[in-house]
C-alpha cells in the first residue's frame, strides 16, 4: 500500500481460515483502521493471524452515518481495510455505500481478489457457467412473488443466497414458478468441515431437505429456462 490514504476491501475466509491470502494478511497488518461487521467474529480471525489491532464496527445499522467520517479519515491519509464476517465486502454485505462515497470524493478504492460463496457454488454445480445472474437473497415478503415470476423466463444460470430456515420454502417456490424438473444444486457450508453439495431436480431437493432439515450457510444454483423461445 502507498503512503496515501485509501480504502481496501479485504475478502475473508467463508470457512477454512487457510483460505486467507498472503496479500490480505499484509494489508490488514499495514492498515491504520480495520472496519469489521461483527468485531467478535473478526477478532477471532485477527487473533489467528496474530494481528493485534483495534476493530471499528461497520455494519448495515451504522454505515449511513459512518460513511462521511470514514471518507474524511482516508482523506487525512489513513489506510482503511474493510472486512465482513466472511467473504468479499459489498457482496450481500456492507461496503457499497462506503465505496460509492469514496469514489464520489476522489478517494482511492482497491478490492483484493478472494473468497465469495457464489463462485465455488456455481463452479461445482454442474450447471452452465458461461452466463449467470447473481440474485443474492430474494425479498422475504414484499416483492418476492413478483421477482420469482420475472425470473421464470431467465435463461442464464441463477445463483441465490438463502437461510437454512427458508430453504425448503425457496425450493418449493422455484418448483412452482420454474417447474419441478428444473435442475438445481444446493451448496451448504462451503469451505467448512461439514460442506455438502446436493444436486438434482428442484422437486428432488425439496423432498431431500424436507426429510433432512439443513443448517449453515446456503447457496442455491438453479438452471436457467431452456425453452427455445428464450
Amino acid at each position: 500500500m502507498s503512503d496515501a490514504g485509501k480504502l481496501v476491501l479485504v475478502p475473508t475466509p467463508i470457512g477454512n481460515l487457510g483460505d486467507i491470502t498472503f496479500r490480505a494478511v499484509s494489508v490488514l497488518k499495514d492498515a491504520d483502521i480495520i472496519l469489521a461487521e461483527d468485531t467478535r467474529i473478526s477478532s477471532r480471525l485477527l487473533h489467528h493471524l496474530e494481528i493485534d489491532k483495534k476493530l471499528w464496527v461497520h455494519h448495515k445499522f451504522n454505515e449511513h452515518k459512518a460513511v462521511g467520517p470514514l471518507v474524511a479519515k482516508i482523506q487525512e491519509g489513513n489506510k482503511i481495510a474493510l472486512i465482513t464476517d466472511a467473504g468479499t465486502p459489498g457482496i450481500s454485505d456492507p461496503g457499497f455505500l462506503l465505496v460509492r462515497a469514496c469514489i464520489e470524493n476522489g478517494v482511492e478504492v482497491e478490492c483484493l481478489p478472494g473468497a465469495t460463496a457464489l463462485i465455488p457454488a456455481l463452479a461445482v454445480s454442474g450447471l452452465p457457467t458461461d452466463k449467470f445472474v447473481f440474485e443474492g437473497f430474494l425479498p422475504q415478503k414484499k416483492g418476492r412473488q413478483t421477482r420469482l415470476f420475472q425470473l421464470a423466463e431467465e435463461s442464464r444460470t441463477m445463483v441465490f443466497y438463502e437461510s437454512p430456515f427458508r430453504l425448503v420454502k425457496a425450493l418449493s417456490q422455484f418448483a412452482e414458478h420454474f417447474g419441478s424438473e428444473r435442475r438445481c444444486c444446493v451448496c451448504r457450508e462451503i469451505s467448512k468441515m461439514f460442506e455438502e453439495i446436493k444436486r438434482g431436480t428442484v422437486q428432488e431437493l425439496v423432498q431431500y431437505y424436507t426429510a433432512h432439515p439443513p443448517k449453515g450457510e446456503i447457496v442455491i444454483v438453479v438452471e436457467g429456462n431452456r425453452d427455445e423461445k428464450n
